[in-house]
């Protein structure tokens, strides 16, 4: 009770919360659509999903000053390519949280006279890069993590076992791609931080991809991947220590 508690007291966990539920609920929208009996749950489900989204619109109206706060400090990085990823990540970020801001406001009247289909596809777009911008940090702390593996004795002694013991398997298989998918699973298990936020951005990407029409997907595909990044998310703010240092 002490976790919910705490989890409910910040803004990011209320809104890991909201978006969980709300993806819970498109998830099974999905699922129970063909289903002549559940028509009065599905009207329900839709009804707390909306209210779900609307909710977590009045969560993020701060977000675009943290996003460019964000910004200034990555810039600073010594590390020049984690400096380029992540502050056009929160950059992204910041213009994505504009646009879903404006959009707030003319569904609840304070603005007019705008193009919300735009607004929209602006606002995936600029997702979009931030999502690309971070798997792509993502992908640089995994080569990182491979090189530092790569270069231990024990892993090599450990790599070395794992092919002989599969003879048959290193014939047929490239020996080098059977060591490269070893070292790879190898390293993601040693730092669980960066596997995690690689799942969650995947999973994440589906959402700008299908709404972009980049990548056409369904209702179930979106609700199931925002689902578990949303729960990836509220496990994150649970246990900071699961979060991805940058």
């Amino acid at each position: 009770m002490d976790a919910v508690g705490k989890l409910l007291n910040q803004s990011q966990g209320r809104d890991r919360v909201f978006r969980a539920t709300q993806y819970a609920c498109a998830l099974s929208v999905y699922l129970l659509r063909n289903k002549s009996q559940s028509k009065e749950l599905v009207a329900k489900l839709k009804s707390l999903e909306a209210n779900m989204s609307a909710g977590r619109k009045l969560f993020r109206l701060g977000n675009t000053v943290n996003s460019i706060e964000a910004a200034k400090r990555t810039v600073g990085l010594s590390d020049r390519v984690l400096s380029l990823c992540l502050t056009t990540a929160n950059l992204s970020r910041a213009l994505y949280f504009l646009c879903d801001n404006t959009l707030w406001a003319q569904n609840v009247r304070l603005i007019s006279h705008i193009d919300k289909e735009r607004w929209s596809l602006n606002a995936s777009r600029f997702y979009l890069v931030s999502l690309v911008m971070n798997l792509t940090t993502d992908l640089y702390f995994i080569v990182q993590l491979m090189t530092q593996k790569a270069k231990d004795k024990d892993f090599r002694r450990q790599m070395e076992s794992h092919l002989s013991e599969c003879p048959e398997v290193a014939e047929v298989v490239v020996p080098r791609l059977d060591a490269l998918v070893f070292l790879l699973l190898s390293s993601l298990k040693s730092d669980p931080t960066v596997a995690l936020d690689t799942l969650k951005n995947i999973c994440d990407l589906f959402i700008p991809l299908d709404k972009l029409g980049i990548y056409k997907s369904n209702a179930g595909v979106v609700g199931f991947c925002g689902l578990v990044s949303s729960l990836i998310g509220l496990l994150t703010v649970l246990q900071p220590k699961l979060k991805i240092k940058t």
